[in-house]
């Protein structure tokens, strides 16, 4: 159904490095790719990250690690 979505990345002490999305969106499948650089288009630094999904009712918390 449809609902709205917020992606976002985060570092490894909590703070938003970039929101990928966060907007209402109908059904379906849906892909992003993230390009390792914060909001104000800089690159980050090698490391650990956590992806933050929340749609609805729904959400999940993920472990990445950005190689670069």
């Amino acid at each position: 159904k449809n609902s709205h979505v917020n992606i976002a990345v985060y570092n490894t002490m909590g703070k938003i490095v970039k929101t990928l999305v966060n907007e209402s969106q109908s059904s379906g499948f849906r892909s992003i790719q993230w390009n390792g650089k914060n909001s104000n288009n800089d690159k980050v630094s090698s490391g650990i990250y956590f992806y933050s999904i929340q749609s609805g009712e729904f959400q999940s918390t993920k472990k990445m690690i950005l190689l670069d």
